[in-house]
């Protein structure tokens, strides 16, 4: 596996995206949405993952550098991001992409925060093949209205923010406007994906959450 960086230019100012690629050529990148505390080792962790599966991996930076260093400074920078900014970075990131990898197949993950970019952003990028957001927030209606990119919408049933409410909202949204959108949801908290945390990590939701999520990601990127 090659890890290297991309430089990005964005109308806010200079960032990168963390890039994790096979040795042999890729057909296909997945963009990967960093959580509330940046592109830690964990996101990197991911990335890496990510390229064993095949795939090219980019990881926009929407912090510009900063890693939050407990969730109160997390929370800062995650309230301070506008959600403009963040779009145009991950745009910027799939430009740069397809233009130093002759990329064009994309798909879009993403968790807790990133999860809430992943998913507005395959509202808003009609390019992109596939989605798989994990606990994030649900756009307006009027943007989720948009959605063409098939999405599999990760869940926890424990979850107190991406709560079963607002999940609901998410699959009566879906079923009004026919929208491509699959719920699965475990018995686990939020962020329980994430490893590096066994006050919510689940092995086993993790696990089965990660193999459908390659499954998805194969059926629609060829």
């Amino acid at each position: 596996m090659n890890a290297e960086s991309l430089n990005l230019s964005t109308s806010s100012g200079a960032t990168t995206a963390y890039v994790t690629r096979p040795h042999e050529p890729v057909s296909a990148a997945v963009i990967l949405i960093q959580e509330y505390w940046g592109i830690n080792e964990h996101i990197r962790d991911i990335a890496g993952r990510y390229a064993k599966e095949g795939y090219l991996c980019v990881a926009p930076d929407l912090y510009r550098g900063r890693i939050a260093a407990d969730s109160k400074e997390a929370s800062a920078l995650m309230e301070a991001l506008r959600i403009e900014d963040g779009l145009e970075i991950m745009r910027k990131a799939m430009d740069a992409a397809e233009e130093t990898y002759q990329i064009k197949n994309f798909a879009i993950t993403g968790y807790c925060m990133g999860g809430t970019f992943a998913l507005r952003a395959a509202c808003e990028f009609p390019e992109l093949k596939a989605a798989a957001p994990f606990y994030g927030d649900i756009p307006d209606e009027h943007v989720l209205a948009k959605l063409r990119a098939p999405t599999l919408f990760i869940a926890g049933l424990r979850d107190a923010w991406i709560n079963e409410a607002k999940v609901n909202t998410l699959k009566e949204l879906a079923k009004k406007y026919n929208l491509p959108v699959e719920v699965v949801s475990y018995d686990a908290d939020h962020a329980f994906f994430n490893d590096t945390r066994p006050e919510v990590y689940n092995a086993e939701a993790a696990a089965d959450a990660w193999r459908k999520v390659l499954e998805h990601f194969k059926k629609n990127l060829g």
